[in-house]
């Protein structure tokens, strides 16, 4: 299984930054970002057990809407 890369956060320093994939054999996306820890925020997700959430910046929305042949958002 292959995946393609989509893109990494545009204003990243380190080169550890969020980025996203594409897995063309299952149409989905990965997306490598921040671990979201606070209680208080998952709380308000309701996830269940088997998933998990990550954070990327707005910024990021443009790597979607380049797959769907829109115009790059410079959010």
């Amino acid at each position: 299984m292959a995946l393609r890369m989509l893109g990494k956060d545009p204003e990243s320093r380190s080169g550890d930054s969020p980025t996203v994939y594409l897995d063309e054999h299952k149409d989905t996306y990965l997306v490598q970002g921040w671990k979201v820890e606070e209680s208080e925020r998952l709380e308000q997700l309701q996830l269940p057990g088997h998933e998990t959430v990550v954070e990327i910046p707005r910024r990021m929305v443009q790597f979607f809407l380049e797959m769907q042949g829109g115009p790059r958002a410079d959010v």
